[in-house]
């Protein structure tokens, strides 16, 4: 096989791109979907108020590591809010990044 024939193979186009209407179900996926978010969300605010909760209790206890580990609980429940809250721009940008790529 040629390097034409290579090249020509790896610039074909098979023209598939997304089609909301292609497929039944997809309004209740995206019910789902955004419901499976919103627990995300909830349950985020939770482990975020006890792991603070754990630090002010190691702080004023003096328990060194209880204290670390509510310090690492609220960090990594600050980064859950953030990747929750940008999701979609995060896949979007991403979706839309790829589809430039020719």
């Amino acid at each position: 096989m040629s390097s034409i024939d290579r090249l020509i193979i790896l610039a074909y186009d098979p023209g598939i791109t997304p089609n909301e209407g292609g497929l039944p179900g997809l309004s209740v996926l995206k019910s789902v979907v955004s419901s499976i978010n919103l627990y995300g969300i909830i349950a985020v605010v939770g482990a975020l108020a006890v792991s603070l909760a754990v630090w002010a209790w190691g702080h004023f206890t003096g328990g060194h590591n209880s204290e670390a580990t509510g310090k690492k609980g609220a960090v990594v429940s600050a980064g859950a809010a953030l990747g929750l809250g940008a999701a979609n721009g995060i896949v979007m940008f991403f979706s839309a990044l790829g589809s430039q790529v020719k």
